[in-house]
């Protein structure tokens, strides 16, 4: 894995997110985003990065990517059903999917520099 990659992935996934959001078109579904499997990190993570589920840095990484994808499907869901989630989208701001967002880039880097040791 590409450490560096999957940080631009997840980026990538984010923006992605956040656009259909802005056309508040409903196309997003919470059940579907739930799913930390079906991305190209959660590939990876239940995949051949469970080759080191023994590494305190993976499953850091696991439950992170998982909790990620939860407070985003929550957000989805919130956004369907005509609440606003400007405040918890906003960039830089504190909300939990920022948090939450944050704390899986943490995690890959730290999988990079146990990786790489």
């Amino acid at each position: 894995m590409d450490f560096d990659h999957a940080v631009a992935i997840h980026s990538k996934w984010k923006l992605k997110m956040r656009r259909s959001l802005a056309k508040h078109d409903g196309s997003l579904s919470p059940a579907e985003v739930s799913l930390d499997q079906e991305c190209v990190l959660g590939q990876w993570i239940y995949g051949e990065g469970a080759s080191y589920a023994s590494l305190p840095e993976y499953t850091r990484l696991k439950y992170e990517h998982a909790r990620f994808h939860q407070v985003a499907a929550g957000l989805i869901k919130k956004a369907n059903s005509g609440e606003s989630i400007d405040a918890e989208m906003a960039p830089c701001s504190n909300s939990e999917f920022s948090t939450s967002s944050s704390a899986v880039v943490i995690a890959i880097m730290a999988m990079k520099k146990r990786l790489s040791a």
